[in-house]
């Protein structure tokens, strides 16, 4: 009996185990979803709003880009140009290409064509001469223009990637790594003339000297021209992107996808035809079913669960503080809960103004978003510095010319108008005026309006540009840690490869076959 009784304690203890085994398998993290895979050598998808890696393979090894280079040069030229401008087709521009490179439209050396159509031709036919003329113009020369480029991309956080020609032939310095192209990926689509550009399906394009009335021109991009899902090319969502091809790069692919209020973008780099496109599209689908997006804002208890918080030795009150708006990704199965949060107090220099700290979030171990933390107080003061600044500007502005690209607004005296604004001034208003000293009045005012008008949007731009530039350090400094490089190695990396690279065109290697 005493035996029975010790076997029946011993069944019982093994079974309350069991269960406390299994209850801690069902209440721990689910895995990161990896059941997913590409035919090409080297491929990635990211979040771009949190900027998270869902899948990658070889995402760190650089490889030649091809013609998805075309989608930084078209970055760089939307920051710098209006689309209305002209752009005028040097003999360079045309016929300084790698052989077999191809001229679709058969555009010719003093073809003058705008900014738009310019951009259109080279991220829907991916027109190397349009790269290099829209380098000319941008920049004076081409090789300006490239290091705008990797000005750029230094900006962006990239440094395992360079660029020594605005189209994307083949070249031993431009090189890409699918990590690098995502975030550029990225950047180039939050640029709205990009975006719309580079999403568009079908396009017709001015007069040239081959088209005198103009062409119809189409997107090659497969995914983006497959309209049902009866195509194998099809994926729901899918908006914008860019192909690429070289004899030594291969198959090159950007793709973008929105479903919901998710945002993707998936890169392909040494792939080949037509699996590439497949490679796209199956990463894409995979990063939309196998994870989901969590708002920070809506799920951090941290703001709630304390009256104060001492940053750098200062106790602010909670409600003087605010959340970013941000997100995480999380696996599907995931809850908000199971990520890990880290205040960061010391902030990188770059930082948007008015943060103070920031959370950041890992789920096992893996970098998944992050969220400023803002003084609100401070950013009232930054807004009504802002506005003094305006008004100081306005008030320069109208005490002499206001420069606006090609267009002056003259002071009155220069122009002519003295008489006008000493009428202004005597307080008789409109009575007693006739209809041409009414008229040249309402000339000043609206010079006076336009003035003020342009200081605000001047103010108003330089502050955008410079919030611009802190995020994209920011996003820098947080990619550079991903990859253990700190902003000086980097630095001293990004100033070798440029001496390698200059070494190398004065040694007469252009590194083209």
């Amino acid at each position: 009996m005493r035996y029975m009784t010790k076997k029946i304690t011993a069944f019982f203890i093994s079974l309350a185990i069991l269960v406390n085994l299994g209850l801690m398998v069902s209440h721990g993290k689910p895995d990161w979803p990896s059941d997913t895979g590409i035919m090409a050598e080297a491929g990635i998808v990211i979040d771009a709003d949190s900027g998270t890696v869902l899948f990658g393979q070889k995402i760190h090894v650089s490889f030649p880009p091809a013609s998805i280079t075309k989608l930084l040069t078209a970055l760089v030229v939307a920051e710098h140009c209006s689309m209305d401008e002209i752009v005028i087709f040097s003999h360079d521009a045309i016929y300084d290409v790698e052989s077999g490179s191809g001229n679709k439209l058969a555009l010719e050396e003093g073809d003058q064509i705008s900014v738009e159509d310019c951009l259109h031709l080279l991220l829907l036919l991916s027109s190397n001469q349009c790269a290099n003329a829209l380098a000319e113009h941008v920049a004076g020369s081409r090789e300006a223009f490239v290091e705008m480029m990797n000005q750029k991309i230094a900006e962006i956080g990239c440094s395992e990637s360079h660029f020594a020609n605005p189209s994307g032939l083949n070249d031993e310095n431009q090189y890409v790594s699918a990590y690098d192209m995502a975030f550029i990926a990225a950047e180039a689509f939050r640029n709205e003339t990009v975006l719309r550009v580079s999403s568009t399906r079908r396009y017709r394009v001015g007069s040239t000297i081959n088209n005198p009335e103009g062409a119809n021109i189409s997107m090659e991009h497969r995914i983006l021209m497959a309209e049902n899902s009866g195509s194998e090319f099809y994926c729901e969502g899918a908006l914008a992107g860019k192909t690429g091809y070289t004899s030594i790069a291969g198959n090159t692919l950007v793709t973008y996808a929105r479903r919901g209020d998710r945002n993707l973008i998936s890169v392909i780099l040494r792939g080949s035809q037509p699996q590439y496109y497949i490679d796209g599209k199956t990463i894409l689908n995979f990063g939309f079913a196998s994870f989901k997006n969590e708002s920070i804002e809506n799920q951090e208890t941290f703001m709630r669960e304390r009256e104060e918080v001492e940053i750098e030795g200062t106790a602010y009150p909670m409600s003087r503080l605010r959340l970013d708006e941000a997100v995480v990704t999380l696996p599907a199965d995931a809850e908000f809960a199971d990520a890990e949060r880290t205040l960061r107090t010391e902030l990188p220099a770059g930082h948007p103004e008015g943060a103070v700290a920031m959370l950041e979030y890992t789920y096992n171990e893996r970098k998944i978003g992050s969220a400023y933390i803002y003084d609100t107080e401070l950013e009232a003061e930054l807004a009504a510095r802002t506005t003094g600044e305006a008004e100081e500007t306005t008030g320069d502005i109208n005490d002499g010319e206001v420069e606006t690209g090609d267009q002056n607004i003259p002071d009155p005296e220069e122009s002519g108008q003295e008489e006008n604004r000493n009428v202004l001034s005597s307080g008789k208003g409109n009575f007693g005026l006739n209809s041409g000293q009414v008229l040249s009045m309402a000339a000043v005012l609206a010079c006076a309006a336009a003035a003020g008008a342009v200081a605000f949007l001047i103010v108003r731009r330089k502050r955008q540009e410079r919030l611009q530039r802190e995020i994209r350090r920011e996003r820098r400094r947080q990619r550079l840690s991903e990859i253990g490089c700190n902003e000086e190695e980097f630095e001293e990396l990004l100033r070798r490869r440029m001496e390698n690279s200059q070494n190398g065109k004065r040694d007469g290697k252009d590194g083209k076959n």
